[in-house]
């Protein structure tokens, strides 16, 4: 019966960079509207399709609201003591009969948007003691991960381009039409873009495809995919042949120049052009463009991390940037300084100074660890190979690898043979169905929101905090709970003995400990207890606040009395916005040179293979991904008003191509890889360019034992099936999932 009662809400939207405001009506406990937030200080009453459906996502009957545990075949509810109680039977089995080093953990990439799950990941990693784990980013961000460190001295260090104050932006590997920045934060980014012509600025988009984006661009030049790095050094080699080359200031805080200079020298124009399939004359326009301009910008992102040269695309990003002396200067690349610091701004307490790599290696592959992770395809042969140090043993965190990893039908495969599988999981998709445990977390609108990372990329230097919507459940824990407790069953502990309240206590005192110790802290040499006692709450709310109080624009504990704290956060539910961002790269600096290293040799190295690249024959058909503006990788399919409408999860391919391989607008295609093969509804069209075919990420909902049904219904196709589990980016491991070569031909 209804009782008439209605209430607003105001939210951030938790699903990408964007942070786009929201209203949020409620009627009976029910979300009736989701609207944009016209005074979110942030999005400015921009929103995407995706956003005004979560309350669809909070509603939806699929999602799991109580602990699963498998009998069999079959499933069945339980309460949360039984759930821990069969976890820790399992997981500690397993670690008595064969180790701890057989247990690993996969972590997927919703958990950077969790309030939870992204501050508590680097507490879950210690305490569980866990030797090693997989996740999301190594087939997404880990060349950005890895130039970071390397050339500014942190893995999170990713400087974004001023698009509020540029003149000239270059756009590698990105569709802001269907995924907003990435690595980038900023609402309506299609709408800056278009400020940015307005104005007079000029925009150029590098991509295989003539996206939506190209739509808000001056120039659309199509590229073979993996041939970004050699483009961005033919553009270098330019620079500096034709005396372009202008770092001005940052030339006193570089080290590195010359080097650069002669490593690019190989790499002229006409020397890649074949290659990049971009005439040399182009080549060089681009170069000059870039360095003529009043202000500019390159931005690299996805489809220049996950590809073949995907660490030196990266590094080649940041060279521009600094050669042109578009580095830390308003309208070209810049660091953020959110109003809340990010956890993961800490160096791991594992790494030297200079960093190091190749640490250990995997035990089947022999692959080299990089940032204290091995490539995710590496999973599936660690399960399935028998030996020493087997898997037996694996934690699933807001992760769905049998959708999202290369080589997926083997990991499919493989996850079957273990002996403990537990998924901190929303929902019984393809990876949790093979799991003996699900412990569900909380729907966005059952816990507080900030965002935890993405702050540190974001065009302007703000934040806002949102309070929960709903209530959960009595007795239901947050995910920061249910990870504290899984480190403790995986140290050894009884469930019944595992107080998470006792472990986040010792988590943030350490923490603290941490950060007074730091000289370059804003609270270096105060007194950690102090600090402890001066911060109320528990979990989440409490790091945040304490990273708020000891942050850039904090009270810093007294120190600063008009500065901001959580409370004073709270209060301002549209956000607060400090302004446009300020050069402070000598702050961010944390190399052991206190400068910019731009010519690192571990990354160098690897110029030799993409001279090597610029000999090869050239294949006669490649694939590369797409993302859609109403998906979300593979965890919005099941929500009905952003799958229904025309089949999207078609294969692309121009019109040459498509009478050459005897395929035709309608019919069905067999594409096939040395990893796979699989069949897609057939798409022609122009924007693709001759010679590049491409399907959707993020689909494949056809598997038997999956309880989502709106997903089921349209399941697509995993285009991971068509990935090469070894074809990776070799100096960071990541999966290359752009530039596959492929066959089609009708199905």
């Amino acid at each position: 019966m209804s009782t008439g009662q209605t209430r607003t809400h105001l939210r951030t939207c938790p699903l990408c960079e964007a942070m786009c405001g929201l209203e949020v009506t409620v009627e009976d406990e029910r979300v009736t509207s989701i609207r944009p937030d016209a005074q979110d200080v942030w999005s400015k009453g921009y929103v995407c399709p995706k956003g005004a459906v979560l309350g669809d996502l909070h509603h939806d009957p699929d999602r799991l609201r109580a602990p699963l545990v498998r009998d069999g075949e079959q499933w069945r509810e339980v309460s949360w003591e039984e759930a821990f109680q069969e976890a820790a039977h399992r997981l500690q089995t397993v670690i008595r009969e064969h180790g701890i080093e057989s247990t690993t953990a996969y972590v997927g990439n919703p958990t950077a948007h969790n309030f939870s799950l992204s501050r508590y990941v680097g507490a879950f990693m210690p305490m569980s003691s866990l030797p090693m784990i997989y996740s999301a980013g190594t087939v997404d961000q880990w060349p950005k991960n890895l130039v970071g460190a390397l050339v500014y001295g942190g893995m999170w260090s990713i400087p974004v381009p001023d698009l509020d104050r540029t003149d000239h932006l270059l756009v590698l590997g990105a569709n802001p039409s269907a995924s907003q920045g990435s690595l980038l934060a900023a609402a309506d980014v299609l709408g800056r873009m278009d400020a940015i012509r307005a104005r007079g600025g000029r925009i150029v988009l590098i991509d295989p495809r003539r996206t939506a984006t190209a739509d808000h661009a001056d120039e659309w030049i199509p590229i073979t995919p993996g041939t970004d790095a050699a483009l961005l050094a033919a553009m270098v080699h330019v620079l500096f042949a034709e005396d372009l080359a202008r770092p001005g200031p940052l030339a006193a805080h570089t080290e590195g120049l010359e080097r650069v200079e002669e490593l690019c020298r190989p790499f002229s124009p006409e020397r890649v052009a074949a290659t990049c399939r971009i005439p040399a004359e182009t080549i060089r326009r681009l170069a000059r463009e870039l360095a003529t301009a009043r202000t500019a910008a390159v931005y690299g992102r996805i489809g220049t991390c996950n590809q073949e040269f995907g660490t030196l695309a990266s590094w080649l990003v940041e060279v521009l940037n600094v050669v042109t002396g578009n580095l830390d200067r308003p309208g070209g690349s810049m660091f953020s300084n959110p109003l809340a610091w990010s956890l993961t701004s800490l160096k791991p307490p594992d790494q030297p100074p200079e960093w190091a790599f190749g640490r250990w290696k995997s035990r089947v592959r022999g692959a080299p660890e990089v940032l204290g992770q091995y490539p995710v395809s590496c999973l599936a042969e660690e399960i399935s190979t028998p030996g020493a140090g087997q898997i037996k043993a694996l934690v699933t965190i807001a992760g769905n690898p049998v959708i999202s990893a290369p080589d997926a039908a083997r990991l499919d495969e493989a996850l079957p043979m273990l002996e403990a599988m537990v998924s901190v999981d929303n929902y019984l998709n393809e990876t949790t169905r093979h799991a003996h445990v699900i412990l569900p977390g909380l729907s966005p609108f059952e816990q507080p929101h900030y965002d935890e990372l993405l702050w540190s990329w974001a065009v302007r230097n703000a934040g806002k905090y949102s309070e929960p919507i709903f209530p959960p459940e009595p007795g239901r824990p947050a995910e920061w709970e249910i990870l504290l407790k899984l480190a403790a069953i995986l140290a050894g502990a009884a469930p019944e003995d595992a107080d998470p309240a006792l472990l986040d206590d010792l988590y943030f005192a350490g923490l603290v400990g941490v950060v007074v110790g730091d000289p370059t802290s804003r609270i270096a040499g105060r007194d950690a207890a102090e600090i402890v006692a001066a911060t109320a709450g528990a979990g989440p709310e409490r790091l945040l606040d304490f990273a708020i109080r000891s942050g850039p624009h904090g009270d810093l504990y007294g120190a600063h009395p008009e500065g901001l704290t959580l409370d004073t956060l709270r209060a301002q539910p549209h956000g607060i916005d400090r302004g446009a961002l300020e050069p402070r790269l000598e702050e961010v600096l944390r190399t052991p040179s206190g400068k910019v290293e731009l010519a690192p040799p571990y990354i160098t190295a690897d110029l030799d293979r993409l001279a090597a690249r610029l000999d090869r024959p050239e294949d006669d058909l490649v694939l590369v991904s797409r993302r859609h503006v109403r998906s979300n990788n593979s965890w919005m399919h099941n929500l009905e008003r952003l799958v229904r409408g025309r089949e999207r999860c078609t294969l692309l391919i121009h019109p040459d191509d498509a009478a050459r391989c005897g395929v035709r607008a309608g019919s069905h295609a067999r594409i096939t890889s040395s990893a796979g093969s699989l069949e897609a509804p057939v798409e022609v069209s122009d924007e693709m360019m001759p010679g590049v075919v491409c399907l959707p990420h993020g689909w494949g909902h056809d598997r038997a034992g999956i309880r989502m049904e709106v997903a089921a219904r349209h399941p697509g196709v995993n285009n991971n099936l068509l990935a090469p589990g070894q074809f990776v980016d070799v100096p960071s491991g990541n999966a290359v999932v752009n530039g596959i070569p492929v066959e089609v031909r009708p199905a």
